[in-house]
């Protein structure tokens, strides 16, 4: 825990630490963004559409043959 305190207070007075800081900033609002729109498993918003857009087309391919 030490380690990391020190590590973070070299990079806050490090500019080119200051940069890359942000960028895990700017990835972790990525990554809760795609959480929110995918939700954590197949329940969300995008991931229901998904389904049942590929159920869809299954099923009419399924209605073919």
């Amino acid at each position: 825990m030490r380690n990391f305190l020190n590590d973070m207070k070299s990079l806050s007075k490090d500019q080119d630490g200051v940069v890359s800081f942000e960028y895990i900033i700017v990835a972790a609002c990525i990554i809760g963004a795609v959480a929110a729109a995918f939700g954590t498993g197949a329940t969300g918003a995008i991931g229901t559409a998904l389904s049942a857009g590929i159920s869809g087309i299954v099923g009419q391919f399924n209605a073919a043959l």
